[in-house]
């Protein structure tokens, strides 16, 4: 006999709503250090302290998330809360996950359009940008240690690199072709395709006997047919009703429209974290649509780095920039307002239908070897997406002027050698110690540089 639809799952357990409530939201108020530290976060409160969840379920949802588009830590929120209190825990969750890093970005996004030419502002900045640098740099050699296990996986993070480097070719086709790749290259060579790993497996060994869910813990749903319709139709409606009643009402013509379709269409090839798709919406952003200025994506990093919540919320940064100087009628920091929340919205609605919808087929999918495989090489293929992102971030934060040559269909860049920037490359260096040499960790260096940078503009102005 199955189980109704969204019910809880047939196991006693005294957490009562409210006080998930309050641990998702301590949980959220923590998650500082992108989704590496927030996934330890939620770890130590929910299997260690809490013991809601055992280890081996919480790295079996863990999987789950990660064959899927989007923020994996948030994800991971909306599945233990939908498992623990069915639908209205996982909206709960989710939402709660990304409401601090939200209003933080808000309200910074405000003061750096309000006062980016003021000296304190420039002078934190400044500082900020070389940290960044030196972290994304630090993201590329970390995923790089995990996922490049073989050779020829070191060849396809290459020509992941000359693909959107060099020819421009866009993110969502790099990933789908190295997603073919490791599909039909594991049925040849399993042991290639095999070798990225994931996040570790499950033990089968000591289960913790008195957490709520346990690997023994059935699932809250079965699929089916009507659910699959019900489920699709209402997550559909719910991403893309709010952006079209704003198309509506500001033309779709208009930069609320233009950012509704671009991070919606974003919410599907967001493989391989945060890092991997930014390079691409920062190179769209100020070479496409204008948003932004060359330089400024290192900004956003800087806020989404040091604010609790998933670090693509430095989109929420782009869209506000971008209409707050394309207001389309509205004051300028009411554009900025709403575009926040459109691109919140296009980013994250869709997190919660995946979930929703897809993780009792996904349950099926487990330990696929094809989908392994494919994993896999779009796992690969970010370490290259990624090391373009270092020097394209590079290149703009040591160079005030960056040119661009075509040959053919290949790009090259240029920059002028006269505008390198000696203090931000020294900064860079500092930071760049502080987080490989000495170990500092991410928020300590970003302290750090950002402190010394800000003295240093603030110095020159005063003596200038």
């Amino acid at each position: 006999m199955t189980q109704p639809l969204d019910v809880p799952a047939p196991h006693p357990h005294d957490v009562t709503f409210a006080e998930a409530i309050a641990t998702w939201a301590r949980i959220a108020a923590q998650s500082f250090g992108g989704p590496a530290g927030q996934i330890a976060v939620m770890h130590r409160i929910l299997v260690d302290e809490k013991r809601w969840i055992s280890e081996e379920r919480f790295l079996h949802a863990l999987n789950y998330c990660m064959l899927l588009p989007g923020p994996e830590a948030q994800q991971l929120a909306i599945y233990i809360g939908w498992l623990l209190h069915g639908t209205k825990g996982g909206i709960v969750a989710g939402s709660l996950f990304v409401l601090p890093g939200f209003v933080s970005i808000l309200v910074l996004s405000i003061i750096y359009a309000l006062s980016q030419e003021s000296t304190f502002v420039q002078a934190v900045f400044f500082g900020l940008k070389a940290a960044v640098l030196v972290i994304v740099l630090d993201a590329v050699i970390r995923i790089g240690k995990r996922a490049l296990k073989h050779p020829l996986l070191v060849v396809l993070a290459g020509l992941a690199f000359v693909a959107i480097f060099f020819f421009n070719i866009p993110f969502p086709l790099v990933v789908l072709g190295a997603g073919l790749i490791g599909f039909f290259g594991s049925r040849v060579r399993p042991e290639v395709f095999q070798a990225g790993g994931g996040h570790g497996s499950s033990s089968h060994g000591h289960e913790v006997r008195d957490a709520v869910i346990t690997a023994q813990t059935a699932a809250r749903v079965t699929p089916s047919w009507n659910r699959f319709f019900r489920i699709t139709a209402i997550g559909l409606v719910s991403w893309f009703g709010p952006l079209l009643l704003v198309g509506a009402l500001f033309g779709f013509g208009s930069v609320f429209w233009e950012m509704a379709k671009f991070f919606s269409q974003m919410a599907v090839v967001t493989f391989g974290g945060a890092y991997a798709v930014l390079a691409y919406v920062a190179q769209q952003a100020v070479q496409v649509f204008g948003w932004l200025r060359p330089g400024e994506m290192l900004n956003g990093l800087g806020m989404a780095e040091t604010t609790p919540g998933p670090l693509i919320q430095v989109v929420q940064y782009v869209g506000f920039l971008g209409a707050f100087r394309n207001p389309e009628g509205l004051t300028p920091l009411a554009a900025g307002i709403l575009a926040s929340f459109v691109v919140t919205w296009a980013t994250y609605a869709p997190c919660f239908l995946w979930i929703f919808l897809g993780a009792p087929y996904i349950e099926q999918l487990r330990g696929n070897k094809a989908l392994s495989g494919a994993l896999t090489a779009i796992t690969a293929a970010v370490v290259g997406v990624i090391l373009n992102l270092s020097v394209w971030f590079a290149l703009n934060t040591l160079f005030s002027k960056v040119g661009e040559m075509h040959l053919g269909p290949l790009r090259l860049y240029t920059p002028d050698w006269r505008t390198l920037s000696i203090p931000s490359l020294v900064l860079a260096g500092i930071a760049g110690t502080a987080l490989f040499r000495f170990r500092l960790g991410t928020m300590p260096t970003l302290a750090l540089t950002t402190v010394l940078g800000a003295v240093y503009v603030l110095l020159t102005r005063l003596t200038g």
